[in-house]
């Protein structure tokens, strides 16, 4: 068996337990609270003196509040490493070798969550409540666009009750956003839209998947399948489906786990086509909508008395 044969798969690298990668990249929780369910670090990512590396142990989730940016074990090695997905599975196998990351197992742990630190669906209906409304505004889609696709939900979580907007993934889980807050309903999968066309477009999030149709308002329903990843790194899970087209468009973030897939599905073949440099000076699709493709105030900087010019 060869070294490319032995190299780790993204699905694997997914389902890896956090907790046990950071132990092994050298990183320990600072505390554990709320049940033994929610593990606090010092940055893994940059230099602090005040623990904000959150690793949710329900749903093997992390996100630092530091750089406001999250996910699944993948989006993190991407940034951990600061490479591209075929190096970072490639320093995997170096560091690791045989000595593979346990997947991550809920049902294994002693103690599991309590019933009020699980996030639970109550009820789904069509939009309604205001400030969700007034939330879509603020990111530029309309209430119209948004009524296609998405339903407000109503759940409970640590003891409160709460309402998002939904959008529904192909298992039946739900991304939950409202301006305040990002949740995930398991089960978690990728969003598809299938009319048989050999063309698709792919989303890392539902509200770049919703800025697109907005600024597609004539455009022949099945004219294009799409897919919404729920996340950079749920991106093999989408690409039995991608590969089937002739065309696949990538709509991904500008950032660093956004670039580094683009630049893999790139390289799987001349089908992939980038479509992020109609946004390059932007992080996503959305907040070029949002800006209306004006040039950000940061990049719109004088040079001998003249704008730089920004393509």
């Amino acid at each position: 068996m060869d070294k490319v044969d032995r190299l780790f798969k993204l699905a694997q690298v997914r389902q890896m337990d956090l907790a046990l990668l950071l132990e092994k990249l050298g990183h320990e929780p600072t505390a554990r609270k709320k049940n033994d369910t929610d593990w606090w670090y010092l940055s893994p990512l940059r230099h602090e003196r005040t623990a904000s590396f959150h690793i949710d142990r329900v749903n093997n989730g992390w996100y630092d509040f530091g750089l406001a940016v999250g996910g699944n074990p993948v989006d993190f090695l991407l940034r951990y490493y600061d490479c591209s997905v075929a190096e970072m599975l490639v320093r995997l196998n170096d560091n690791f070798g045989e000595q593979r990351v346990p997947a991550f197992e809920p049902g294994l742990r002693s103690e599991g969550p309590s019933d009020k630190d699980r996030l639970v669906i109550q009820f789904v209906k069509s939009l309604y409540a205001y400030p969700l409304k007034n939330y879509l505004h603020e990111r530029s889609i309309p209430v119209a666009v948004a009524d296609n696709y998405c339903k407000e939900v109503v759940y409970e979580i640590g003891g409160g009750r709460y309402y998002g907007l939904g959008f529904a993934n192909d298992m039946g889980g739900w991304e939950i956003r409202n301006k305040n807050y990002k949740q995930s309903a398991s089960p978690k999968d990728i969003t598809t839209f299938r009319f048989g066309s050999d063309r698709v477009q792919v989303f890392e999030g539902f509200m770049d998947f919703l800025s697109y149709q907005t600024l597609h308002p004539y455009e022949e329903p099945g004219n294009t399948d799409f897919v919404v990843l729920n996340g950079a790194g749920m991106f093999d899970r989408a690409l039995p489906f991608l590969q089937r087209h002739q065309q696949v468009g990538l709509w991904l973030d500008r950032d660093v786990t956004g670039q580094a897939f683009t630049k893999y599905a790139l390289s799987l073949g001349s089908n992939f086509v980038d479509r992020s440099v109609y946004y390059e000076k932007f992080k996503d699709l959305n907040e070029w909508l949002m800006h209306k493709g004006e040039v950000p105030k940061q990049v719109r900087q004088l040079a001998r008395g003249k704008y730089l010019s920004v393509k």
